[in-house]
């Protein structure tokens, strides 16, 4: 079976009094969303697709 993931990341991120967006807010090295990434791709995605907007 074929795995694919959207990640959906263009939220503003308001509630943490920052003007960096929250999916790259750093987190052990690397931004949020990154680890997301890292997951889908060790869960065996071919296609990791990331939804952005404010400040991406």
């Amino acid at each position: 079976m074929k795995l694919g993931v959207v990640i959906l990341a263009a939220g503003k991120g308001t509630r943490m009094k920052s003007a960096l967006p929250k999916v790259l807010h750093p987190l052990a090295g690397r931004p949020l969303v990154g680890h997301v990434i890292a997951v889908s791709r060790a869960l065996g995605a071919e296609r990791v697709a990331v939804v952005y907007g404010h400040g991406g």
